[in-house]
């Protein structure tokens, strides 16, 4: 079992030049498992978290409802914004600048073999890391992701989820709202969920910015915690 984690911070960049590489990690793994099964190679699998944060961009999960996105293409191009259907579980959500996206890309037979605590750890990192700023973040039943106010007329999401797992690979991740511009999410359905608003971090604190480096450290230390995980 490794528990070793490369990290890259990738930095602004194209959603679907990620999402290539995501996939050129992800397939190197799964590669490595099938050869440790076919030929009991006894190859060591690794793991990789991916930090980055994208231009303006909508995607649509496997399940989602494309209705729920509320532009055709040429309001897409005037908001200069991208749209791609891709192969994560959820519906519909935004990522842009000022939010914080993790990608971890794991042989969770490295950690454990359950992707609805694999799901609840990364929703705990989240909760964990908007407490140390005094915000009381929580999960909302039958609605993955990460809520402020739930069961109020107030809920609002914070951070948003969708997973793609396969022989217990994982891909795709998370995206936490630190300096978002909550505009662009007028123009979807998030999650497909009708009357729920969205909220970012430096909202919640009535500030203009919050430092996106010092969020991703608090992240790493509680992911690291919760899965008795190294970065390096």
């Amino acid at each position: 079992m490794n528990k070793q984690i490369a990290l890259q911070d990738l930095g602004f960049k194209d959603y679907k030049q990620t999402w290539d590489y995501q996939e050129t990690l992800f397939k190197a793994i799964v590669d490595t498992k099938i050869k440790n099964r076919r030929e009991e190679a006894g190859l060591q699998t690794k793991n990789h978290f991916l930090f980055v944060e994208h231009p303006h961009v909508y995607t649509l999960g496997k399940s989602g409802d494309l209705s729920n996105l509320l532009l055709n293409e040429e309001q897409l191009t005037e908001k200069g914004a991208t749209f791609y259907k891709i192969n994560r579980g959820g519906d519909i959500t935004y990522h842009g600048p000022g939010q914080v996206v993790g990608y971890p890309i794991l042989d969770l037979e490295n950690f454990f073999t359950d992707i609805h605590k694999y799901l609840r750890f990364l929703e705990e990192m989240i909760i964990l890391t908007l407490a140390e700023y005094g915000i009381k973040a929580e999960r909302s039943d039958g609605e993955t992701g990460v809520w402020l106010d739930v069961g109020t007329p107030f809920a609002r999401k914070i951070c948003a989820m969708g997973v793609r797992a396969s022989r217990w690979v994982t891909m795709h991740g998370f995206a936490l709202n630190v300096n978002a511009n909550l505009g662009y999410f007028d123009n979807i359905i998030p999650c497909g969920i009708r009357g729920k608003a969205v909220t970012s971090l430096n909202v919640e604190l009535g500030v203009k910015e919050v430092s996106m480096d010092e969020v991703k450290g608090k992240l790493l230390k509680h992911f690291a915690n919760l899965f008795e995980a190294a970065f390096f």
